[in-house]
């Protein structure tokens, strides 16, 4: 664990040492602290590289979407579903490495799903046909999902309690700088070296992480070995996590209104490179530009926390993104938008996943404390499931229009506003029904 440095015998020391070469005490001091500060930023650097491994792979290959279409003679709504081959992987990894991480400690596991993860980008480079792709992109995903699961433990382990926050923040960051990078980098590869060098790139990137986890990441939590991995311990623990009723409400109402970035990422290489004729680096600086409405609305959503609570946030964005995404998809059936206006509007429409999103799994998680490992894994496998399936439905809807992008994003929000009533109602219906039936009888 990273601590505070103790100054006092370090002083003592340099003091013998300073009169001798007369330094100043202050530039010992000085370096002590750049040390600590490089030391901190080295730890950060490493796991927010973990952490994106995963965003990467799926955002940066998505300018090379008609280039792999063509190859292999298919439309790009069929390359679509390599993307939900990913997201699928994602979901099952994540309920995986949890108990792994625990049970041997947490660099052996990372090891192992790094390296699936790069014999299997490489194996996406060398695809021959798309169920070869669809098969390497589930592998990579079950590899490199590793990344975030592992990243979050070591943030525990490495950071005393009052720099865990700082420590996640700075993650955060680095994690939502990577969807505005990715697409423009892979544009770039994609039209100097082709759709393949993308992939190339991800398993060079990747074992250059791969080293810095070996030499230079702290080992973290040891191995217990006194934790279980039968599966009747792992599902009992699901079981509790699944009993809250907090838990269900704002997993699935988040959740599902999560999948409408899915929806958008799904779709919007085949709407913007194919319909409107965009390159592949115009499409990079689009996505990158839309990227930037959750990352803003993310950010500000520190600052509405003070005077809001996160019940309210949550609420508020849901109906934000209704009116938002109906005038989206009015815009689409009636004819307004162009490209310019099409990106516009998805761009305000997005400023509401920065709000859902943070609020949401806030309130999933906020009843946990013994069990907030089990929750965590559960609700980001959830989301990821949702995801793979919007991809897959929005993929079957093909229909040469942005219709079904829009629509997919529109009715993602539309269902988890109304679920989300449905659930309170149902609360608290059964509440007011346990009130009742504990209250004690009455002699008349």
């Amino acid at each position: 664990m990273i601590s505070e440095p103790s100054l006092k015998p370090s002083c003592s020391c340099y003091c013998f040492w300073a009169s001798r070469v007369q330094l100043p005490l202050v530039t010992f001091i000085f370096a002590l602290s750049f040390m600590t500060r490089s030391r901190y930023f080295l730890l950060i650097l490493i796991l927010g590289s973990l952490s994106t491994i995963s965003p990467f792979s799926i955002d940066m290959y998505l300018p090379g979407f008609p280039a792999i279409a063509k190859e292999f003679n298919i439309s790009i709504s069929q390359v679509q579903f390599s993307l939900t081959a990913y997201l699928i992987g994602i979901a099952m990894g994540q309920l995986l490495y949890g108990p792994l991480l625990d049970r041997f400690g947490r660099k052996k596991p990372l090891y192992i799903g790094l390296f699936i993860y790069i014999i299997s980008s490489v194996g996406c480079a060398y695809s021959y046909s798309m169920e070869s792709l669809v098969l390497m992109r589930f592998l990579q995903a079950l590899g490199g999902c590793v990344g975030m699961v592992a990243s979050q433990a070591l943030v525990r382990d490495l950071f005393p309690a009052r720099k865990i926050a700082q420590a996640f923040s700075s993650i955060i960051l680095v994690i939502a700088i990577s969807p505005m990078i990715a697409p423009t980098v892979g544009g770039y590869f994609t039209v100097a070296f082709g759709w393949h060098s993308v992939f190339v790139a991800l398993a060079t990137v990747t074992f250059l992480i791969l080293l810095a986890t070996y030499f230079l990441l702290p080992e973290g939590k040891p191995a217990d070995p006194a934790i279980s991995l039968q599966p009747r311990a792992i599902l009992s623990n699901f079981y509790l996590v699944l009993k809250q009723p907090q838990f269900i409400m704002y997993a699935i109402a988040g959740g599902i209104a999560m999948s409408a970035p899915f929806a958008y990422i799904a779709a919007s290489a085949d709407v913007f490179l194919n319909l409107f004729h965009a390159t592949e680096q115009q499409y990079g600086w689009i996505f990158a530009f839309i990227a930037s409405a959750m990352i803003g609305s993310a950010q500000f959503n520190h600052l509405l926390l003070k005077k809001f609570t996160s019940q309210q946030l949550v609420k508020f964005a849901l109906r934000y993104q209704v009116i938002a995404g109906a005038i989206m998809v009015a815009g689409i059936v009636l004819g307004w938008f162009n490209m310019i206006g099409l990106t516009i509007a998805i761009f305000f429409f997005m400023l509401g996943q920065g709000l859902t999103g943070p609020n949401s799994s806030a309130l999933a998680l906020a009843p946990f404390t013994k069990h907030a490992g089990s929750a965590a894994s559960l609700l980001g496998s959830f989301r990821m499931l949702v995801g793979g399936i919007i991809t897959a439905i929005v993929s079957a809807l093909h229909n040469g229009t942005p219709l079904p992008m829009v629509l997919g994003m529109w009715l993602s929000v539309v269902v988890a506003i109304l679920l989300l009533t449905s659930v309170k109602v149902v609360i608290r219906y059964r509440a007011r029904k346990r009130m009742v039936k504990d209250e004690p009888a009455v002699l008349l």
